[in-house]
């Protein structure tokens, strides 16, 4: 099988191509002669099997940040038959440095130069023949996101590929690397004689937005009203898919599946319907929330709308030891903590790196969401609800902040930010249906076995001992709620809460099938009956304050470890994590309590 890599600097729409190459194949897996996940998959490239991987984004081949590192380490250690560079056609003037660091390589290359579509209202035109003779290697216009010039593309990459029967490790040694001199020199004649551009950029569409979203005063507000309209959104259109949703998986349970195991043990039966049926259903009845969700932030990520918000965040977070990076990796985090946490490696300066990190898992990912959205729909009103949840996400963001300003000192920074924002542009609805099975798989693939896990053990645990009532103060979960009871109960949080939440530390998906266990409910609808019966809308927000900020699951804190590589890193972050959600949620419980609002 041949080896292919994905080569390009950042914001080109290499993962667009990508996507577009390998569909819903692609993998997240260790590469050989690298200590990190890259993705990717085996494709068929026209008369040859192939196996490409999407290398990170780089600037240069001399960089040093972690990601840049990753790069030369798989060019330097991995036999590859052929290198894909994408770069921005409309931004040629300032990325064909990478085209001729690559070039002297020696590396069998295809230069796939995309948003081809763009270059012209830039007034950028390109002579491809002229620059694949000058670089030694085919060129083609193409646009990963439209599919033009997609499969000619395509048919290059094959020809090359089926030529190329030998493999080639690059020479990446510093004293062999090309200086930046005569890459400079070789740039502005290559730039001459290829490219036609004008000096001036006259004004469109993009710098008349960002007069208005990246203005100093309005742009922040503007960038927070448009997230609470995508939550608002998000809720309104999520509920009646959850709740078909619902009828269908209760459906299924009344019509099938309790005929079908009838015959076997009660006890048995007890624990495939109210234990592993009842509490994946719920869970999963909340997946239409996750895929709006990422179809949300697909728009404002690929749209170019994300690379601006760190741009407004940037003055802000430098003030707290951070940067605009720092920003766009806690947005991350509302899908997952885990890949925020390794986007850190894009930080050449270890304190803004370790500083990102403690912040990141604050973030409101897409497990709290789940539970988030459930709690606020059983205690709050439906024209409540959306700003409660929005409310969360302004505490996610102000933890992250109060983070920031108190351990900046512990690990300080010096490096600037470099950033360029690219224009404005409408995804594709090809690109955010993708991106959302991305997500939503990565959520199944790595979440069920946790949750399955979790919903197993709560339901032991209110089963066992077998001669008590079930979910009783006497059975081992009541026993268990009772023992967190003085560290707890101060933050109105019941018996019952405190057992989700202990193996919410597991993953905090557990903790919405936890609930559906403990409470013996089937169906969203019952469960949140029973619980509002139970507690207040004080205690209900309190905890989820406390489920919003407590300990980081624990494949986050696996990998901030491995990130960090510091056990004494990992340990504060857990330990400030706990404590901070601890004091949050006792001073708004004993604050609501005081004035009497409950």
């Amino acid at each position: 099988m041949k080896q292919v890599a994905v080569l390009g600097m950042p914001n080109t729409g290499k993962s667009t191509f990508f996507n577009r190459l390998t569909g819903a194949s692609a993998s997240i897996s260790n590469w050989t002669g690298t200590t990190v996940d890259l993705m990717m998959a085996q494709v068929q490239l026209g008369e040859e099997q192939a196996e490409v991987i999407d290398l990170p984004g780089i600037y240069d081949l001399r960089g040093f940040s972690e990601d840049e590192e990753v790069v030369r380490q798989v060019l330097k250690s991995t036999p590859l038959h052929l290198v894909l560079l994408i770069l921005n056609t409309s931004q040629i003037d300032r990325q064909l440095s990478l085209a001729i660091q690559v070039k002297h390589l020696r590396l069998p290359t295809v230069l796939l130069l995309n948003m081809a579509d763009e270059a012209p209202k830039f007034g950028v035109v390109v002579e491809v023949e002229k620059l694949g003779a000058e670089l030694g290697m085919p060129v083609v216009l193409m646009s990963a996101k439209h599919g033009q010039g997609y499969t000619i593309a395509c048919q290059v990459i094959a020809e090359m590929l089926h030529r190329q029967q030998e493999s080639v490790i690059a020479t990446l040694l510093e004293d062999q690397l090309v200086p930046d001199r005569q890459i400079a020199e070789e740039m502005g004649n290559l730039l001459q004689r290829t490219v036609s551009a004008p000096k001036q950029l006259k004004e469109n569409r993009t710098s008349r937005l960002d007069q208005v979203l990246l203005h100093p005063l309005w742009g922040l507000p503007i960038f927070f009203a448009a997230m609470f309209c995508m939550f608002q959104l998000v809720y309104t259109l999520a509920t009646p898919i959850q709740d078909i949703l619902q009828q269908g998986l209760d459906g299924f349970k009344q019509m099938a599946l309790i005929p079908l195991i009838a015959g076997l043990p009660t006890f048995l039966q007890a624990f495939l319907l109210e234990g592993l049926y009842d509490g994946l259903g719920t869970v999963a009845a909340f997946i239409p929330v996750i895929v709006l969700f990422f179809l949300g932030m697909a728009v404002v990520e690929d749209s170019g709308y994300l690379a601006r918000s760190a741009f407004l965040m940037d003055a802000l977070m430098a003030r707290l030891g951070l940067d605009g990076r720092s920003f766009v990796m806690t947005l991350m985090g509302f899908g997952c903590n885990v890949p925020a946490i390794m986007g850190t490696r894009v930080m050449r300066s270890p304190g803004l790196r370790l500083l990102t990190m403690l912040v990141i898992p604050f973030s409101l990912c897409s497990a709290r969401l789940t539970v988030f959205i459930f709690m606020t729909a059983a205690l709050f009103s439906p024209s409540v609800a959306p700003a409660v949840l929005f409310s969360l996400y302004l505490v996610s963001f102000a933890a992250a902040i109060l983070t920031a300003f108190l351990f900046r000192g512990k690990y300080p920074n010096q490096e600037p930010l470099v950033l360029e924002l690219p224009p404005y542009r409408l995804p594709t609805l090809r690109q955010m249906l993708l991106r959302s099975w991305h997500e939503v798989r990565h959520f199944l693939r790595f979440s069920y076995r946790f949750i399955i896990i979790g919903v197993v053990l709560i339901w032991l645990l209110n089963h066992l001992p077998t001669d008590v009532p079930v979910a009783s103060a006497e059975s081992l979960s009541g026993l268990l709620g009772e023992v967190t009871q003085p560290f707890l109960a101060p933050l109105g949080i019941t018996p019952q809460l405190a057992v989700t939440l202990l193996f919410g530390f597991i993953a905090k998906e557990v903790v919405l099938g936890g609930l559906a266990v403990i409470y013996q409910q089937s169906g969203d609808t019952a469960l949140m009956g029973a619980i509002a019966h139970q507690i207040n809308w004080a205690q209900a927000y309190s905890f989820m304050l406390f489920t919003l900020l407590y300990t980081p699951c624990l494949s986050a804190i696996a990998v901030l470890k491995s990130e960090s590589k510091s056990h004494q890193f990992t340990l504060l972050s857990v330990a400030w994590s706990l404590g901070l959600a601890w004091l949050s949620s006792f001073v708004f419980y004993q604050t609501v309590q005081l004035l009497g609002l409950v």
